[in-house]
């Protein structure tokens, strides 16, 4: 299989869709594709469903792209930190919706996308506001939630180095949520640190396998 290998990253997000489910790696700063964000902002796609661990941080990245008024619908597990005045100044402004979803549930959703799982129960969230609307089933003695997967048609991940089949690694903690991303949404667009010819990555080190990555680009500044 062959990847698009990118020289900008305004050229990694064309085509983007208006009201597209766009998944975005990271966790707060940590492994956030900053370069494609920046990239999606310019490109104007809007009325998007973003999916990420929180909902941005600052001024930067995700919430620059909430700032914008290009985000719909933010469905995350920590919408609120210190430093995440965009999303909470829309949010109490009735200006976007918001879906919480625990943080090991929207992994596994994630997770069953690629894996093409049709649904899963799990315990998390029963006896919650978290399971109101949804099927509770008692199993192995405890209340269990179903819950169904999350996949998308975008998203953007950032890897540390990647090789010309889109073979991708990842550095310390950025590597959090961006590899079950790869795995859920239709095109995989990541930026990475690095290129590197093929057969220069350790076979026994590649988290991310260029199967499931569309398009690549080498980007200068890179958390």
């Amino acid at each position: 299989m062959s990847i698009r290998l990118c020289s900008h990253e305004d050229e990694a997000v064309a085509g983007v869709q208006d009201g597209s489910t766009v998944l975005v790696g990271g966790f707060g700063m940590a492994g956030m594709p900053v370069a494609l964000i920046d990239a999606l902002i310019r490109q104007g796609a809007k009325d998007l469903t973003v999916v990420s661990n929180n909902a941005g941080n600052g001024d930067t990245g995700l919430a620059a792209l909430l700032a914008k008024g290009r985000v719909r619908k933010v469905v995350c597990s920590f919408p609120r930190q210190a430093d995440s005045w965009v999303f909470d100044g829309l949010y109490r402004s009735g200006r976007v919706e918001l879906e919480v979803v625990p943080q090991g549930t929207l992994a596994e959703r994630l997770r069953a996308a690629g894996a093409g799982i049709g649904a899963f129960f799990c315990p998390t969230g029963a006896g919650t506001l978290l399971a109101k609307g949804k099927e509770v089933r008692e199993i192995g003695g405890r209340l269990q939630v179903l819950e169904y997967p999350i996949s998308a048609d975008i998203a953007l991940i950032s890897a540390h180095r990647g090789d010309r089949m889109g073979n991708l690694v990842y550095r310390k903690t950025a590597r959090n949520f961006n590899p079950v991303m790869a795995t859920a949404a239709t095109t995989v667009i990541a930026q990475v640190h690095e290129v590197v010819e093929a057969g220069q990555i350790d076979p026994e080190t590649v988290v991310t396998p260029g199967i499931f990555v569309d398009r690549m680009v080498q980007v200068a500044d890179h958390s």
